[in-house]
């Protein structure tokens, strides 16, 4: 199975679903230790660290390298989780092309930061 760190796909039952969407995206940002160096960060470039903040960022990025997708993609994330609903497996895969190599490791999403400017996230 490939890699999604930090992102967990899971496929939703039909009783969870919301909308068309058929698979769950998410990263529990409060509490899997894994992603603890991953809030620390964000703060340290004045972004929240919870999942609306993870949302506004990867929003972004879709709007300026996949507006379509986000047609796909319907975020409704928590302060203690990222989620998105996507519409389709190919609306998954593109998230994972898009989104998967910025937030793989601190050492690019270090990087994403540097080149952002905080005044333009309320997150």
């Amino acid at each position: 199975m490939e890699n999604t760190f930090p992102f967990k796909i899971v496929p939703l039952p039909e009783r969870l679903r919301v909308d068309d969407a058929l698979f769950g995206i998410t990263a529990n940002v409060e509490a899997d230790p894994a992603l603890e160096g991953y809030f620390y960060l964000f703060e340290s470039y004045g972004f929240g660290g919870g999942g609306p903040s993870w949302e506004e960022h990867i929003n972004t990025i879709l709007e300026e390298e996949a507006p379509a997708l986000l047609e796909e993609l319907h975020g409704y994330s928590t302060p203690a989780h990222l989620i998105f609903y996507a519409d389709s497996q190919a609306a998954v895969d593109g998230f994972l092309r898009l989104i998967g190599p910025i937030f793989a490791d601190l050492g690019s999403l270090n990087k994403y930061f540097s080149q952002t400017d905080s005044s333009d996230f309320f997150e």
